[in-house]
């Protein structure tokens, strides 16, 4: 708890981003489910909180919008998850023998105690995230040379600073003095921090699989039923984590500036395959976990739809989905400057074919009764403790 403790200063303190502008907070907020109610988030340069935030002005603006959707933080630090974003580039794994297979590949720091603190320190290095543009602060700098070097600097910010320092060499033991912190110490903290503060294990669909009988309505075990059954919903979303952790074809209608790779000729996001680098992966996303679904709106990797409803009526049928989506359904603060480009890949024939085409789910009926029970069952998801975390939103934060 100690080391939560200074995780969780940390998470709401722009200490750690290039430009000293944002948090992690910024886009994983508690008032929006720990995301940021925005279909594609407006990082570094950016100003205010969820759906009111604005893109900033000036030589500060934004120059892109973040490419996917801020996922919820709920349980991450479940012990049994082995991958993690959206295209799966995070994952447990020997193959660089520094236990993780990351875009940091053999430069990931040792002493990272868990996946949780390994995917802690990648915001940190994204240009429009939290480090900035080239130029503007050594910590971009640094790491346009080679993705590992921002996080010396980052690490000397925290430790010369008296809130940190002090407080660091006590919680953890393998420091003796302010000098021996480096971002290791940073990560493993605010792993600490998400961890103890977003567990949530105590929906009413908990309290049903201990054995309470009547913590869900009638309508919320009928979708339960659904969910388990006709639906198909648990093909991908089962066990403790209601995910497979594995990764599925949807055909989310595309938006945004996509996830480029180092080669791509025009905006798009292959999903896993720009990890995987293989064919059969494209426009694959990993399935996510469910606690707390309610609270995270919009969804989708893209968060490309408004609701629950919506959501699930993709799922249901996704090619009638496809054609019928409309950019409404996002949820884009404007950004004139980047508008032109918000919906570009529309203008690509080629490439909205290939994202229709590729669909991992079977089409299923369900009447809008059967829709409606889904919707409530998502709801009994939700845990009786979100709005009692240890920490909470510290009194000094402001967006």
């Amino acid at each position: 708890m100690e080391q939560a403790a200074i995780g969780h200063q940390l998470f709401y303190d722009p200490i750690l981003s290039g430009n000293q502008n944002i948090t992690c907070a910024h886009c994983h907020h508690p008032d929006f489910g720990t995301s940021d109610g925005l279909s594609l988030g407006i990082g570094e340069g950016g100003q205010g909180l969820g759906p009111d935030r604005t893109p900033g002005t000036g030589a500060e603006k934004i120059r892109k919008r973040i490419p996917r959707n801020s996922p919820g933080l709920w349980n991450l630090g479940a012990k049994d998850i082995h991958t993690v974003f959206h295209d799966g580039r995070l994952s447990i794994s020997d193959v660089y023998g520094n236990g993780f297979n990351s875009p940091a590949h053999e430069w990931l720091p040792e002493g990272l105690n868990s996946l949780l603190a390994a995917q802690a320190l990648f915001p940190l290095t994204s240009q429009f995230e939290m480090a900035g543009n080239v130029a503007e602060n050594q910590v971009t700098g640094a790491v346009h040379d080679r993705i590992d070097k921002g996080w010396p600097i980052l690490a000397k910010r925290v430790r010369t600073d008296p809130r940190y320092g002090p407080a660091m060499v006590a919680a953890f033991d393998e420091i003796e003095t302010t000098e021996d912190i480096s971002i290791t110490q940073i990560a493993n903290a605010l792993a600490a921090f998400m961890a103890t503060e977003w567990r949530s294990t105590n929906s009413p669909f908990d309290r049903y699989l201990a054995g309470d009988t009547n913590a869900l309505l009638p309508a919320q075990q009928n979708g339960m039923n659904l969910f388990y059954g006709k639906a198909q919903c648990s093909n991908c979303h089962f066990g403790p984590l209601m995910s497979d952790q594995e990764f599925h074809a949807l055909a989310l209608p595309p938006f945004g500036p996509g996830r480029t790779r180092q080669w791509d000729p025009y905006v798009r996001d292959v999903g896993r395959m720009g990890e995987s680098d293989r064919l059969e992966d494209a426009y694959r996303f990993r399935t996510p976990m469910l606690r707390n679904v309610a609270l995270t709106a919009p969804y989708g990797h893209n968060g490309a739809f408004p609701d629950l409803e919506s959501m699930i009526r993709h799922h249901l049928d996704p090619v009638s989905s496809f054609a019928n989506w409309t950019p409404e359904m996002a949820q884009l603060p404007s950004v004139p400057w980047l508008q032109k480009a918000d919906f570009v890949v529309w203008q690509d024939q080629y490439e909205m074919q290939r994202v229709r085409s590729k669909i991992d789910i079977a089409p299923v009926k369900l009447s809008q009764t059967e829709i409606s029970s889904l919707v409530s069952f998502l709801h009994a998801l939700t845990g009786t403790s979100i709005d009692t975390p240890p920490f909470g939103v510290p009194a000094g934060f402001s967006p």
